[in-house]
């Protein structure tokens, strides 16, 4: 069974916790047995120089001596040995005798000092000198801690990290289940959101913790979820308006015609207006497949560096010829002196119908008044600004303009595909360029477009 993420939470602020407490402990533990220890052989230390002065100054002693100290002074079961260093001095004997190691007594000679551990007793020996000679003093004492303190200290560690395991077991899945709670409560709202009703929305509030910014970007993207479904959806009805329209008047007129036997004029006639809607639909179904060619990656398109002040002049020239009654004003008053700064890294058939596309539609929609096009650049953008007087656009069916085959509601009355406008904002977002459009309907509309100036690094 796979465990909650609120218990895996708990369990990973736990673990190391414990971690952390088991190796304080041993710290403890360690700490308090190494400075136990050291005080006690500091203690036999000066017991082994006390008895050795009470017991060899005080007497002479010709042989090798073990006898128990009487004073009141003496540590827990304490033993002390006196052995003289002399010819006679036999290691392995004594330290048999003692039972010790033979390097206790190396040690004590050579260094002065020397110290043993055992599981019951602590020896401390040293090399004491007098005017009866040197001798190897050795005081032994229980070993007071590991026998009377080590346990209790080893219960005591216990039974505090078991009470601490406890609090922190609970304070780990206390917060955990705390933290996931509003996680828990965004999950049970989303899974109320379907497309059904997609216009719901996460509760949000004024922190700006993540949780809250989690909110706001799941709301943001529920956001472009619905437009895109709306825009989908207004597609396919414009789509299928768009491609109905050509094809019943292919099917209209063919059974007008083949309803009664007609004149030779009366056929071509017909064949004409069904050869012109046919060339709609296939104008449309090219314009269709062209808009979803330039919408995503997939075809390589050849960039090279694209003057845009020149391309605009070429369009200029193209629109004026195709129609004598388009009016283009080109404003090169904002130009800049370095010529370089006009240059984009682009396609020029590309960039060439969308300007087409945004400026005849200037024309057109202003029964071709004069449509002025502006252009400036700075270091890092190339600016164009495309102003019609024309009949504008409804400020409710703005955010419809790049929808493939929409059309505004006042346009009835021009020819056209609502092809042109999405078409060019690919194109546009090919090159990294930006479009804006505003629009005050009978008033005019006025195109921003910003295109990268050409980098070498871009190349």
């Amino acid at each position: 069974m796979q465990m909650k993420r609120s218990s895996r939470t708990a369990l990973l602020f736990l673990i190391p916790f414990l971690v952390v407490i088991f190796l304080f402990s041993l710290f403890i533990y360690y700490s308090v047995s190494s400075y136990s220890e050291n005080y006690l052989f500091k203690l036999l230390e000066a017991r082994a120089n006390k008895v050795a002065r009470e017991n060899i100054d005080a007497k002479s002693l010709s042989k090798n001596l073990l006898m128990d100290n009487e004073a009141t002074e003496k540590l827990p079961h304490e033993k002390d040995f006196f052995i003289p260093i002399n010819d006679k001095l036999d290691i392995k004997a004594e330290a048999k005798k003692v039972g010790i190691s033979q390097r206790f007594f190396s040690d004590a000679v050579k260094n002065g000092s020397a110290e043993f551990v055992t599981k019951q007793y602590l020896y401390k020996g040293i090399r004491y000198k007098s005017k009866a000679g040197d001798f190897i003093v050795i005081t032994a004492a229980e070993n007071y801690f590991e026998i009377n303190q080590a346990k209790n200290l080893i219960n005591t560690l216990l039974f505090a990290m078991g009470i601490a395991s406890l609090i922190l077991l609970y304070i780990a899945f206390y917060f955990s289940k705390n933290i996931f709670k509003p996680i828990s409560a965004i999950t049970e709202k989303v899974k109320e959101i379907s497309s059904e009703n997609l216009h719901l929305r996460l509760n949000e509030n004024n922190t700006n913790d993540e949780l809250n910014q989690l909110t706001m970007t799941f709301n943001n993207m529920l956001d472009r979820i619905e437009t895109s479904f709306e825009t989908q959806n207004n597609f396919i009805s414009n789509a299928s308006h768009e491609l109905r329209t050509p094809l019943t008047a292919i099917i209209g007129e063919t059974d007008v015609v083949l309803s009664k036997p007609r004149q030779a004029e009366d056929y071509i006639e017909s064949l004409k207006i069904i050869l012109q809607e046919a060339e709609k639909l296939d104008n449309k179904t090219k314009a269709l497949l062209f808009l979803a060619q330039t919408g995503f990656n997939g075809k390589v398109q050849k960039f090279d560096k694209v003057r845009i002040d020149q391309l605009l002049w070429d369009v200029k020239e193209n629109l004026e010829s195709m129609n004598s009654k388009n009016k283009i004003y080109l404003d090169m008053e904002l130009l800049p002196e370095n010529p370089m700064k006009l240059k984009v890294n682009g396609n020029t058939q590309l960039l060439h119908l969308a300007f087409s596309n945004i400026i005849s539609n200037g024309c057109k929609y202003s029964d071709f008044n004069t449509v002025t096009v502006s252009i400036g650049a700075s270091d890092d953008f190339v600016y164009i600004v495309i102003n019609d007087s024309g009949i504008g656009i409804p400020e409710d069916e703005i955010q419809y303009i790049y929808d493939p085959f929409f059309r505004a509601s006042n346009t009835k009355n021009y020819e056209g595909y609502g092809i042109g406008l999405p078409l060019t904002r690919n194109i546009l977002r090919m090159h990294n360029g930006k479009i804006f459009v505003n629009s005050v309907q009978e008033q005019g509309t006025t195109v921003q477009i910003t295109i990268p100036t050409w980098k070498p690094e871009a190349v």
